[in-house]
């Protein structure tokens, strides 16, 4: 894996590296052969070089956003719009549950489309 994105974990909160290790191992087991990148200063998911998901890590909170997810319906206290609807977002804090099989499924549905 890409050690700039291994660097950017790194410098983050024990508990906000331990979730963004077990996202980014999801995105790995959901899209074989995904590629990562640093960009924006974020670590970036893409899949045939089109973009599939971000991790974002925030004073407090680590966020994982998936593009193209116009047709995934917002979960209540789980999973957010942005902007059009086109993409959704799902924010954790320290000590928060992860649904991973979830966030898996989204991925799924959404990055079958790249």
């Amino acid at each position: 894996m890409p050690n700039e994105v291994t660097d950017y974990l790194a410098k983050t909160l024990p508990w906000q590296a331990e979730i963004c290790g077990k996202l980014r191992e999801m995105v790995h087991a959901t899209i074989p052969g995904a590629e990562e990148r640093l960009e924006y200063g974020k670590p970036h998911f893409l899949k045939n070089g089109k973009h599939a998901a971000v991790l974002h890590v925030g004073r407090g909170k680590v966020s994982f956003m998936v593009f193209g997810a116009g047709e995934i319906e917002p979960v209540k206290g789980v999973l957010r719009a942005l902007g059009n609807g086109d993409r959704k977002a799902a924010d954790f804090t320290e000590g928060q549950d992860v649904d991973y099989g979830l966030l898996a499924g989204v991925l799924a549905r959404t990055s079958s489309k790249l």
